[in-house]
C-alpha cells in the first residue's frame, strides 16, 4: 500500500508495513542491547546474523553499513542506532553518515533550525519531479 507520506523526500515513514517488513532485522539490532550479544556479533558478523531470518538485501546492508539502506528495508533508527552505538558511534555522528554532510555540518544544522522546509515536504516540489 502506498501512502502519501512516501512523497518525503529522504526520509522513510516507519509505519505497520515499515515494520512488518523490517521486523527481524529490528530484533537483531535489538539484540545488540546486550554485551555478550555485541561480543558474538563483532566476533564474527556473518554467522551472528544467520541467528535471525532477514533478508539477504537485510543482511547485505547491516554488513555494509547501509544505514539509509536499513530504514528503507523496514528499520527503525532507534533499532539501528543500536548497531552504530555497536560500532562506535553515536547519534549525532550516525545521523551525519545518514545525511551525507560532516558531523560538524551536521551539528550545525541542526542548531541552526535543521533543513529548511522548503523543497523538503514533498518530491512533488522538487523541479525534476
Amino acid at each position: 500500500m502506498s501512502q502519501d507520506y512516501h512523497d518525503i523526500p529522504g526520509t522513510y515513514v516507519f509505519d505497520a508495513e515499515a515494520s512488518r517488513k523490517g521486523y527481524h532485522l529490528n530484533m537483531f539490532c535489538m539484540s545488540l542491547r546486550h554485551a555478550g550479544n555485541r561480543a558474538d556479533f563483532l566476533a564474527d558478523e556473518a554467522d551472528y546474523l544467520s541467528r535471525f531470518p532477514m533478508s539477504e538485501e537485510q543482511r547485505r546492508a547491516v554488513l555494509e553499513r547501509d544505514w539509509n539502506g536499513m530504514l528503507r528495508l523496514g528499520g527503525n533508527i532507534y533499532y539501528t542506532s543500536k548497531l552504530a552505538a555497536t560500532d562506535g558511534l553515536n547519534f549525532q555522528q550516525l545521523a551525519a553518515i545518514m545525511t551525507g554532510v560532516s558531523e560538524q555540518d551536521y551539528r550545525a544544522m541542526m542548531l541552526g533550525g535543521g533543513r529548511p522546509i522548503e523543497g523538503n515536504r514533498s518530491k512533488k516540489e522538487w523541479s525534476h519531479g
